[in-house]
């Protein structure tokens, strides 16, 4: 009877463990510090790096065995041209708005972890590819409960403040910006991040963008009017941030 959990198998379990307990410790210090790419991305980015490695190793065994007068072929490249293509998909998920929020990199990771997916299977490798997918699902449906319950546990969240994405596009004068953020001191506003953006077909206007925490009683319609009230102030938009 054929032994199910061989050497091989063992080697990989152990692998693939390891590369989420690893990746899943960055990860959480990235969480922690409130960056994009959080718990999640970085095991499935460590996983499918994982996977494809494992792939190269034990993938192509049989194919050399019985090809041993074969020089020129190397069929260990593909997933080298597979993993540097894939990342213009991925692109394509991650939005970045205002230069100061970035979302979509999960579906990013997990369309690249997929990709490895293809690979794998492709070559024979079923164990393997069932054992990651059981992870990157797992991951994908229930760490989004935890990394939840890690926010309320670990980052010092305040009841009593707000946080908005402020997008402004006003007329370019020197004293704009200064004006703006003096109004956000008066008001005990805090702002975590700014970008600004140029106008490429129109230079007489400037896009500011503030992603702020605000006291508790600065509504968002407040904090909107206060702002219409600048001066040279063309477009306003802001957006309540979880």
């Amino acid at each position: 009877m054929l032994n199910i959990l061989n050497h091989e198998m063992f080697i990989i379990i152990v692998r693939l463990s390891l590369i989420v307990l690893l990746s899943g410790l960055i990860g959480f210090e990235r969480e922690f510090k409130n960056h994009p790419a959080g718990l999640r991305t970085h095991i499935l980015v460590g996983v499918g790096a994982c996977l494809l490695m494992l792939l190269s190793l034990f993938g192509f065994e049989d194919f050399i065995n019985s090809h041993l007068q074969t020089t020129r072929y190397d069929p260990s490249r593909i997933p080298s041209y597979v993993v540097s293509g894939i990342g213009f998909l991925g692109a394509g998920t991650i939005l970045i708005h205002g230069g100061v929020t970035v979302k979509g990199l999960t579906t990013a990771a997990s369309i690249w972890t997929v990709a490895g997916l293809g690979l794998v299977v492709g070559v024979g490798m079923y164990f393997e590819a069932v054992l990651a997918t059981i992870i990157i699902i797992t991951t994908l449906l229930f760490l989004d409960k935890l990394e939840t319950k890690l926010e309320s546990l670990f980052k010092k969240s305040d009841a009593s403040q707000k946080n908005y994405l402020i997008s402004i596009i006003i007329n370019r004068e020197k004293d704009n910006l200064a004006r703006i953020n003096q109004l956000l001191l008066d008001k005990k506003i805090e702002v975590q991040k700014f970008n600004m953006e140029n106008n490429d077909w129109d230079d007489s206007v400037v896009k500011y963008t503030f992603k702020v925490k605000t006291p508790h009683t600065i509504s968002h319609i407040e904090l909107m009017e206060n702002l219409q009230g600048l001066n040279n102030i063309q477009k306003v938009q802001v957006e309540s941030q979880a």
